[in-house]
């Protein structure tokens, strides 16, 4: 159920015998990319590790754990169309050239991105993703840089902030995107699609 003002979220639940256990985004990705292009049911995933993980207070452990005495819950998923090609990930996008020039895309379906806290505000069972957009000179973006671990790096001019179920850009150049930190695709258009409610997690 989408998350609302109000409404308990997530609770206890031990993980069931045939969960996929996972250490990383990317590897919380991979189990359940092929079910998803498939139209298939998509498996739990217990998370070891991972923004996600961090970003719903998992506690680490091993899959014995999750089993025993898990907290369960469902979010969403973000669907990514590079170029007219559709993907999925469960933690976020980051499309960049570098991080010192250029723009910067980052959209979010958790709220950490390794150890910076790019959307504070963003929540994985909300329906909607974060997205973070910025175009800064030199200065400035060295300032953002030191400020993201705490969070603090927004508001500022040069960083457009949506949270949206949907949204579209176009690049100057091919773009390498990443999705849960893995480097997929080099594109120039870039639609993404918000899926509620899609994936049973245990943390």
């Amino acid at each position: 159920m989408t998350v609302e003002k109000g409404v308990d979220w997530g609770g206890a639940l031990p993980a069931p015998e045939d969960i996929v256990v996972v250490a990383t985004d990317a590897e919380a990705r991979a189990a359940i990319a092929g079910p998803w292009r498939a139209g298939r049911p998509l498996p739990a995933v217990g998370l070891l590790g991972g923004d996600l993980c961090r970003t719903l207070g998992g506690r680490g452990g091993d899959g014995d754990r999750l089993r025993r005495d898990g907290t369960g819950a469902t979010v969403d998923l973000g669907v990514a169309t590079l170029d007219g090609e559709r993907h999925v990930f469960v933690a976020h996008l980051v499309a960049r050239r570098s991080w010192w020039r250029g723009r910067v895309v980052a959209i979010m379906n958790a709220q950490f991105l390794g150890a910076w806290d790019v959307a504070p505000r963003a929540h994985p069972g909300d329906g909607r993703l974060d997205v973070v957009d910025a175009d800064l000179v030199l200065g400035d973006r060295w300032k953002a840089r030191t400020r993201l671990p705490s969070g603090t790096h927004v508001p500022h001019p040069g960083i457009a902030q949506t949270r949206t179920a949907r949204w579209t850009t176009t690049f100057a150049r091919p773009t390498p995107v990443r999705l849960d930190g893995e480097v997929v695709a080099t594109a120039r258009t870039l639609e993404v699609t918000v899926e509620p409610d899609a994936l049973q997690v245990v943390v």
